[in-house]
């Protein structure tokens, strides 16, 4: 089946649908037990500086083990790498919820279970190409998207009706119930056998990953310019918050819609894109989903009122879909099925990593500047990065002359 619609990609592929559906039930119960795990932080370290260290070893600590994350999934059967993580993130967040643990064995096994979680990703992303044909990757990426974001944009709502009649663990209790139901869904993948990695050592499989998304130009551009955007406009969460309090003096409902507007245009691109399908080149796609991010954040600090900022923000999402997607198609068409998982652990933590370097870089920004020149410069040299990943890109892409 080749370019079909989304919802016909759904029905007729059986496997693409279970692993799809596996994905978002299993990020709706993250976004709930983070919600979880926060308020119980907050009620029981009582310091802004915990929570902090929760958000830090749930999402940057696992970062750095991309390479062998990505390792993994290039080296065992795809379907069990899924399961086996999903089962281990399930069994962690019991653990949390039956003892509720003081906050140092908290970290440890919130990083445990993060690290599970990195290895699911790569396996996840690695296996779309191998279960949809190359005329349906850009449609079946804008589903997993559409889905996936969706469902993290409900948990906190969720998570809020939830807390008040199951209390904390029942929340937790929840979620991992949903790592149960993922595994089970994922019975539904048939076997996806590893390449050649199989049989070559873990930490030098590892090496080998990295050495090959630097010696493959294309690669190297597109991770090179993906990470440049978000270590730009990793920012912006916090930037939003004093945009709306401090430069619009308004109060927590400005707030709360502002951080919402990239929610809701991520989930409006996804549904565009699924729509369009292969209609656009996943090369312009990209880098109009890189200047869309970073022209969004240089307007957003020009903007004169909440409803201005939140009007560029919705946009804004709209080109983080746009990048998402682009990127998730055109790596399975650049990248050896061989090494897609190591090319996917590897990017998607070096993602992470330049988020935080956002965040740490960004907030001191902050303190000595202001919001609106924190977006304008964020978006300004996101802008540039996009620039010169075009630059690179056409060149990378430019055919060998002949001998």
């Amino acid at each position: 089946m080749t370019r079909s619609g989304a919802l016909g990609l759904v029905r007729g592929n059986r496997a693409f649908g279970a692993l799809a559906l596996a994905r978002i039930v299993s990020l709706t119960g993250d976004s709930l037990s983070l919600v979880a795990l926060m308020l119980y932080t907050a009620n029981t370290a009582g310091e802004a500086l915990a929570v902090a260290l929760l958000l830090l070893v749930g999402d940057f600590a696992p970062a750095l083990l991309s390479p062998l994350a990505g390792a993994v999934s290039d080296r065992f059967d795809l379907r069990r790498v899924m399961i086996a993580a999903e089962l281990v993130q399930g069994g962690l967040i019991c653990a949390i919820a039956l003892t509720l643990p003081p906050l140092p064995i908290l970290l440890v096994l919130v990083g445990l279970r993060a690290a599970a979680g990195q290895v699911f990703l790569p396996a996840s992303r690695a296996a779309v190409p191998a279960l949809v044909p190359d005329a349906d990757l850009p449609a079946a990426n804008s589903v997993l998207g559409f889905g996936s974001n969706g469902g993290e944009a409900l948990g906190p709502l969720i998570a809020a009706a939830l807390v008040g009649v199951l209390g904390i663990p029942g929340v937790l209790l929840v979620d991992a119930a949903s790592f149960l139901v993922s595994a089970l869904l994922l019975l539904a993948v048939p076997g996806l056998r590893p390449g050649a990695a199989e049989h070559e050592p873990l930490l030098r499989s590892a090496r080998i990953g990295l050495r090959f998304i630097w010696s493959r130009g294309p690669v190297r551009v597109i991770a090179l310019g993906f990470c440049a955007v978000v270590a730009c406009n990793g920012v912006d969460d916090v930037a939003l918050v004093f945009l709306a309090t401090d430069t619009f003096d308004a109060g927590d409902a400005a707030v709360a819609l502002l951080l919402a507007a990239v929610g809701i245009g991520l989930v409006a691109g996804y549904a565009l894109l699924t729509a369009l399908g292969t209609r656009v080149s996943m090369v312009v796609l990209l880098l109009a989903g890189f200047a869309v991010s970073s022209v969004g954040n240089l307007l957003t600090g020009l903007a004169w009122a909440v409803a201005a900022a939140f009007t560029v923000q919705t946009v804004r999402g709209i080109g983080i879909a746009a990048m998402d997607v682009a990127t998730n198609t055109l790596l399975p068409r650049l990248v050896p099925a061989s090494m897609l998982g190591r090319v996917f652990g590897n990017l998607y933590g070096a993602i992470g990593v330049a988020a935080a370097l956002s965040y740490v870089g960004g907030s001191v920004l902050l303190d000595v500047t202001s919001a609106p020149v924190t977006l304008v410069l964020a978006g300004g040299l996101g802008t540039l990065a996009t620039i010169a990943t075009a630059v690179g890109l056409s060149r990378a892409l430019r055919p060998a002359p002949p001998e």
